[in-house]
């Protein structure tokens, strides 16, 4: 195990730290050590034994790890997106929706249409011949569906209407995406 006294040095074992302490690790860290303060972050966060408000703070620590770990190719976007719409459902799924709009429905609903770069009948149209499609093509489709696996259980969370409606369309879509 390395020593907590050489910031340059990577640290093995982060399982045991508070979330303070992890907290000003994640401002300081880069790479894949984001990745291990996001993995310990996620897994306090489902621990039921801790308060809400403590599950909160280490949700939040992952969501940022999340958004700094490193990647700017459509995959790494497509997997830090994925992973954000997947913790922020199941905290709003498990531990409620709150007024911080992490956890609020309706902004997540917004947030995954934006990040959603085809129209569900448009996906459902390729993907009906993905296998005729350039690479490119049919890894957007794998990323439509990889940033929509929330989609089933955030709908209910929302109140009828048009966002909702896209919303279930693209869980029906989800199903015919390779």
């Amino acid at each position: 195990m390395s020593s907590d006294a050489d910031p340059d040095r990577p640290v093995r074992d982060l399982s045991t730290w508070t979330v303070g302490r992890l907290e000003a690790l994640t401002a300081t860290r880069q790479g894949h050590e984001l990745e291990r303060i996001r993995v310990v972050a996620q897994a306090h966060v489902y621990r039921s034994g801790e308060p809400r408000r403590a599950r909160l703070r280490w949700a939040k620590l992952s969501l940022h790890a999340n958004a700094r770990l490193p990647g700017d190719s459509s995959w790494s976007r497509a997997r830090k997106t994925r992973q954000n719409f997947a913790l922020r459902t199941w905290v709003i799924d498990h531990l409620g929706p709150d007024t911080d709009p992490d956890w609020q429905p309706a902004v997540l609903a917004a947030d995954t249409l934006a990040a959603l770069t085809l129209d569900p009948d448009r996906a459902v149209a390729l993907a009906a011949r993905w296998r005729d499609l350039p690479v490119g093509q049919i890894d957007e489709l794998r990323r439509h569906k990889n940033m929509t696996a929330h989609l089933d259980r955030l709908v209910d969370f929302l109140p009828p209407g048009p966002v909702r409606d896209r919303l279930v369309t693209w869980t029906r879509a989800r199903t015919h995406l390779p």
